[in-house]
């Protein structure tokens, strides 16, 4: 299966250069968990009991790439229609390639909490795999605390889904790293979790399963491997995401046993005081503004229409000084923005610290897609004033690019000549400061 290029890069580079540097920092790492396919805790008992009610159920699927692409998301809600006739289903797709929970505990109010889910799936273990134990389980238990502060009666569960670089772990019977803190999260919070990849890693040990291999060109003789993915990542549609949806299916009764019957979830006491609950995506105002900017219209811009759903605006540094300056009340801060292939790079400045430069143009950028270009990290509680310059020095695009890249510049060198920045939200750990 061809996915979306806007659903790519998918793996743990991504958290890795949006981590901030005390989240990839050295840490006491605790033991690798043995890998269970479902661990029911609390399970599903308000949703469970809408569905045989025959209600209205919102699913929210809050994750990357697989999360994003029609598999897993869309075979499980098909299912669950199937399985619950009378109710009536309808989703929340709130997932975006490349994207850890570093990302997601800042969109989770604007891109699924607002639209009320019932039942929220949140799958971030593979793209956290860059990030460290202590910032999984801030943003983790960030995006819980929102939740259930939204809508104390919306089940949360976990799901855990494999990528090549965490399938030996698997192999010998153990979660990722990710995953590993991730239920330390759902331990404390009595959160199902489903491992979609147990079954996978037991099939590629037994030699029924190729997890990495080019898509066959002719119907595969009787009894042969199953071809898993061709990236080591990505699940095709008819194979890899049918073995996550039979993980679903399977865990399903454990979930409907668990429980104490419907009742709101309890806000308890924070597992992390440092914990994200209080991250948020603000609007960027005209007032933040200086230079030339331009506010794309959604109705007759491409890239604003496209990323609508995710922005609730789209800016556009037109020339070198444009800039974006704001005061806050806070510890973290980055500008939810776009890389594509006419961005430029910035130089920012916070408080009186040197000035730092900060490309957005990568290797992939042969389209645009979303990031978020940080700035200020686990910086001292207090006020900040944070100020990014869009630079006439425009990034090396040609040596940047990946080799595989490099042909589309060399056919289309208008496509990269533009050096602007496209800003669209604020993402802070604390409050602008008017």
């Amino acid at each position: 299966m061809k996915y979306p290029r806007f659903l790519l890069p998918c793996l743990s580079l991504a958290s890795v250069l949006c981590a901030s540097p005390s989240a990839r920092a050295a840490e006491t790492l605790p033991p690798l968990r043995p890998a269970v396919e479902c661990t029911a805790r609390g399970g599903l008992p308000n949703v469970l009991a809408k569905l045989k009610a025959g209600k209205e159920v919102r699913v929210g699927y809050f994750g990357g790439s697989i999360t994003a692409a029609a598999g897993w998301r869309v075979k499980s809600l098909k299912w669950l229609q199937e399985q619950y006739p009378a109710a009536k289903l309808s989703e929340i797709n709130a997932a975006i390639g490349g994207t850890g929970s570093d990302l997601g505990v800042f969109r989770a109010q604007h891109d699924v909490l607002q639209f009320k889910p019932d039942l929220l799936f949140v799958e971030f273990a593979v793209n956290d795999g860059g990030s460290g134990p202590e910032q999984i389980q801030r943003c983790m238990e960030g995006i819980v605390r929102q939740t259930w502060r939204a809508n104390s009666a919306t089940d949360i569960c976990f799901v855990y889904t494999v990528s090549q670089p965490y399938l030996d772990d698997l192999k010998a019977g153990n979660d990722s790293r990710a995953a590993t803190t991730m239920e330390g999260v759902a331990d404390y919070y009595q959160i199902p979790s489903i491992h979609l990849g147990i079954e996978v890693a037991r099939m590629e040990k037994e030699g029924k399963l190729i997890f990495k291999a080019d898509r066959p060109k002719t119907p595969q003789a009787p009894g042969a491997p199953m071809i898993f993915s061709e990236d080591g990542v990505h699940p095709f549609v008819d194979t890899g995401h049918e073995l996550y949806l039979q993980a679903i299916q399977r865990s399903m009764p454990k979930l409907e046993g668990a429980g104490v019957g419907a009742r709101p979830h309890e806000l308890i006491a924070p597992l992390r005081a440092d914990n994200w609950e209080e991250a948020k995506l603000v609007p960027i105002t005209q007032d933040m503004l200086h230079g030339d900017w331009k506010a794309l219209d959604v109705t007759k811009d491409d890239l604003a229409k496209r990323f609508a759903s995710r922005l609730p605006g789209l800016w556009k540094a037109a020339s070198p000084g444009a800039s974006l300056e704001v005061d806050i009340e806070g510890t973290q801060a980055s500008v939810y923005d776009l890389l594509g292939p006419d961005c430029g790079q910035l130089e920012f400045k916070v408080d009186d610290q040197p000035a730092r430069k900060l490309a957005r143009f990568d290797a992939y950028c042969v389209y645009h897609r979303l990031s978020k270009a940080g700035v200020l990290f686990d910086a001292p509680k207090g006020r900040h004033h944070i100020r990014l310059t869009l630079l006439a020095e425009a990034p090396d695009k040609a040596n940047i690019l990946f080799e595989k890249n490099r042909p589309d510049l060399e056919k289309n060198p208008a496509k990269y000549a533009g050096n602007y920045w496209y800003a669209g939200a604020l993402l802070i750990l604390g409050n602008v400061v008017q």
